[in-house]
């Protein structure tokens, strides 16, 4: 062996082969570590298996076909001949025994290459669980359209693939040998025996598997969109449809005059059978063509109506509309003080802290030091000292990117963790407009009888490098004061980094000279991988689909985030597809990560889903049974918002059953839009506690409006439930067509345009402020609606937005107030004085409800509100007479008056 080739062999080993070990085997260590090497293993199993199948069965093929036809090849082919300027190039049969193997050899290692990647293609077809449904066409399963038929094209396409391939090398090389030809004199194509024999042959091949393609394009036709539905339509099932059937008799046909005529010296029967094949091709497009223009459009909604029947149940089961429950208010209900008071467990959990403020207000009152970062805010929802309260949560991690000092001992060694969170009610606030906080700080305190005993975050949203814990280098805990607390891993998380050996390839893996090398590192020192939570899941089970927002929960003292998972497809027969071409989905997965050890638990939350069934039986040791999860945990568990958004905007347009109105669109809804922070954006689901009209009990839900599509009233609000039995079902409560309802776009238009709040708002912008509007709240109470927003302050050199008046609408009175509290006595009359609130000093947030200020604790409760009431009414009265609106004035003054003579009447 030359020095060259030695050293391209050394420089393949280093920069290929070595590294790609490495990955390999820190991979399959890491999947024995978390538990899951049978996934690992069987992947990888089926990648080899079929990748070499392919490899040996096309690589045969390939190289027996150019073999076979190099036999016709009996002297060299002199390449460049005729030119005197240029030396020919010799090519003789030993040559191209070579080069057919190399040709052959390349085009095989694609082929075994891409074939491995179709992994779970191949297992999923192995291991299908049939559906419950049947196409309503050709009566098929629905499994063998997700299942089946994607491995039957992916044969095909490799079988296609090969015998074009062999047609293209052996025409070349009979080319070359002088077995196949066009000779001038005769002016007719030369060709041999054996070259008519041996492309006939392939020729007829290539026609058999066009005619089983155009067998597989039938149940296709179920899968393709067609006009205005997915699905075959009148046009596919009367013209389409035939005539692939004819097409795979022409196929056949023409596979026939080709075997035909490799035993036979007639040269017409293979091009009798290509121009057959392309004639009844392009008749057939004709054709449907025809039927379409001259017998569907002119009585579309007739011919099509059956077709829109299979559309819509198929794309109702398919993404779970068809289960439902649809329920009609009367529209005419009308909302009092005492509805109010009996619905206190909505009114006590209504929204005031929007996600974005929030986050801003964590950021900057809570992060503590530089490095600590909130990467989002969560819902949850928790019994707090006796009473189900509404939480929104976010974790306190570590972002090493703001590390003032970033070396690698820092980066991996020292800063290796997150430290506890920020919870606080939806409703409550300061008298600073600050957001009250049951658990806060560091380390964490705790103002309700709710605690964390583990509060270390070494896996979360912003963990995205690994660390290494258990060396010689004391950990990072938190700062105290102007010290540091540190700490050592006491977890079960990583990889145990060992010897030399491991440790080399993890250098190797990350590029880090300083594993290899580093003294601070022991024998049980531990490496922690794939920390970040969204990737850490995807690595184990990239063939499930997952939510955007994992959540984390606090658990008999611990933190977990939950992930949601689905199982999807784009096959589905007759079902529309939605964003990302999916057209079934199902959330069959809740995943439960531990952020200080990492362990994750894949809970199978729903066993009759067949794409998750069939998961299962390919990896016996994926998912353990939902049941199996702690009760603790799984009165955490919600409905995800990725497929309660991907519902709402299905059930909008197929709530309509009927194929006349489904054709006309007579009752398409819309999600509606309305301004926020300055730009027009549709309204987002959003979670909250509230007791659904006909029901006991309140319950965690979440929700979204819809208006008729092109209107700006109020349609219809849809629910998705998180409590208990109730889990998972979903409802739709639909109001009266001949009823106004005022929608969230016309809630809005008022508010801007309103004598009261517009002056203010104005005011505070000139001031310097910036006013950030907040999400405006569809509160259903029985059969009526409040609509609520909060309005948040943040000076213009400021970063702290602070929450300073709540906006309440019903019907057509507009109301803007300092608390949410003070809003429903202007709407609804003071509270009797059992349901009054109790005011507390800041001292003592826990117990402070509706997000109101504190006043002055030395006054007596209703002196106190009254007091309150006084102010803003004279608040109200001169804004009136600086905008010369003397009506209002005169109400304002009058109220005030009566106010104070109740502050002033005995007993007071």
């Amino acid at each position: 062996m030359s020095i060259r080739t030695l050293i391209i062999v050394a420089v393949v080993l280093l920069f290929l082969i070595v590294p790609a070990f490495a990955g390999f085997y820190t991979n399959w260590i890491w999947f024995d570590q978390v538990g899951f090497n049978q996934v690992f293993i069987e992947k990888l199993v089926s990648q080899v298996i079929l990748g070499s199948a392919v490899f040996v069965i096309a690589f045969s093929l390939l190289l027996g076909g150019l073999r076979f036809a190099l036999r016709e090849m009996t002297k060299p082919y002199l390449l460049g001949g005729g030119v005197p300027e240029i030396q020919p190039l010799v090519i003789d049969r030993k040559g191209l025994r070579r080069i057919t193997a190399g040709v052959s050899g390349l085009a095989a290692l694609f082929m075994g290459v891409f074939a491995s990647g179709r992994w779970l293609v191949w297992l999923q077809y192995r291991y299908a669980t049939p559906f419950d449904e049947t196409d309503p066409l050709l009566g098929r399963n629905v499994a063998f359209y997700v299942f089946e038929l994607p491995f039957l094209d992916f044969i095909r396409y490799l079988l296609v693939a090969i015998v074009v391939l062999s047609l293209a090398g052996a025409t070349a090389i009979y080319f070359l040998s002088g077995a196949l030809g066009f000779e001038p004199s005769a002016g007719a194509i030369k060709i041999s025996r054996r070259a008519r024999q041996h492309l006939s042959l392939l020729v007829a091949a290539f026609l058999v598997l066009l005619a089983w393609g155009a067998s597989l394009d039938m149940p296709r036709l179920l899968l393709t969109p067609s006009g205005i539905i997915q699905g075959a339509s009148y046009a596919d099932v009367e013209a389409a449809l035939p005539m692939l059937r004819l097409l795979v008799g022409a196929a056949l046909l023409g596979a026939g005059l080709a075997i035909y005529q490799a035993f036979s010296p007639k040269h017409w029967p293979v091009p009798l059978a290509v121009v057959l094949y392309v004639a009844v091709s392009a008749g057939g497009t004709g054709y449907a063509a025809i039927v379409q223009r001259i017998i569907v459009t002119p009585n579309e909604q007739e011919m099509e109506a059956p077709f829109i029947n299979y559309n819509i149940a198929a794309t109702r089961k398919a993404f779970a509309l068809d289960a439902i429950d649809a329920r009609v208010l009367s529209g005419d209900a009308t909302l009092t003080r005492e509805d109010i008071e009996a619905n206190p467990e909505t009114i006590n959990n209504v929204r005031l802290w929007d996600h974005g403020p929030l986050l801003d207000t964590f950021g900057q009152i809570q992060a503590i030091r530089s490095y600590y970062d909130f990467a989002s805010v969560d819902n949850d929802r928790y019994v707090i000292n006796g009473e189900y309260r509404q939480t929104m949560l976010s974790s306190r991690e570590l972002n090493s990117s703001s590390l003032s000092n970033r070396t690698w001992p820092n980066e991996r060694l020292v800063f290796t963790h997150g430290y506890g969170l920020a919870l606080g009610p939806v409703n409550q606030v300061t008298a600073e407009g600050l957001p009250v906080l049951f658990l806060k700080d560091l380390p964490p305190s705790s103002e309700v009888d709710l605690s964390v005993e583990e509060p270390s975050v070494y896996f979360g949203e912003l963990s995205n490098d690994y660390v290494i814990v258990n060396t010689n280098t004391r950990e990072f805990h938190y700062p105290q004061g102007d010290d540091n607390i540190y700490s050592s891993y006491e977890g079960t998380g990583g990889v145990p980094i060992g010897g030399l050996f491991r440790k080399l390839l993890f250098s190797l893996r990350f590029r880090s000279l300083n594993v290899l090398i580093s003294e601070q590192l022991t024998a049980s020192s531990r490496i922690l991988i794939h920390r970040n939570i969204s990737e850490r899941v995807k690595t184990v089970a990239p063939f499930l689909m997952y939510d955007r927002d994992p959540y984390m929960v606090i658990s008999e003292g611990r933190l977990f985030w939950i992930i949601d998972a689905y199982t999807v497809t784009d096959s589905y027969p007759y079902s529309t597809q939605a964003m990302r071409d999916i057209n079934y989905i199902r959330n069959s997965v809740k995943i439960v990560v531990d952020a200080y050890h990492g362990e994750m638990t894949y809970y199978l939350a729903d066993a009759d889903d067949p794409i998750a069934a069939t998961i299962g039986r390919i990896f016996p040791d994926l998912f353990t049974p939902i049941e199996a999860m702690s009760p603790d945990l799984r009165s955490h568990v919600r409905y995800p918002q990725d497929i309660f958004t991907l519902q709402t905007a299905m059930f909008s347009t197929y709530h309509m059953t009927n194929p006349a109105v489904f054709y006309n669109k007579e009752d398409q809804w819309d999600v509606p839009s309305i301004d926020g922070e300055g730009r027009m954006a549709q309204m987002e689901p959003y979670y909250t506690i509230m007791k659904l009209p006909g029901e006991q009990n309140a319950e965690f839900i979440q929700m979204l409006p819809f208006t008729p599509r092109r209107k700006d009233n109020l349609a219809a609000w849809m629910v998705a439930r998180s409590d208990g039995e109730h889990y998972g079902k979903l409802m739709v409560f639909q109001f009266p067509k001949q009823k106004l309802i005022f929608g969230p776009r016309q809630i809005v238009a008022r508010i801007n345009q309103d004598q009261e709040i517009s002056p203010q708002l104005t005011l505070w912008n000139q001031q310097g402020s910036q006013v950030i509007q907040g999400t405006l709240l569809v509160v259903p109470i029985e059969e009526s609606l409040l609509y609520i927003r909060p309005l948040y302050l943040r000076a213009a050199d400021g970063q702290i937005p602070e929450l300073k008046r709540v906006i309440v609408a019903y019907q057509n009175q507009i109301v803007m107030e300092e608390t949410l509290a003070l809003a429903l006595n202007r709407l609804f009359g003071r509270a009797s004085p059992e349901q009054q609130p109790t005011l507390t000093t800041a001292a003592s947030p826990p117990t402070q409800p509706f997000g109101l200020t504190q006043p002055a604790p030395e006054l007596p409760d209703d002196i106190s509100t009254l007091a309150t009431e006084a102010r803003q009414h004279y608040q109200r009265a001169i804004q009136a007479q600086r905008v010369g609106d003397w009506n209002r004035y005169g109400v304002e003054l009058d109220q005030l008056s009566e106010i104070l003579e109740q502050m002033a009447a005995p007993g007071q």
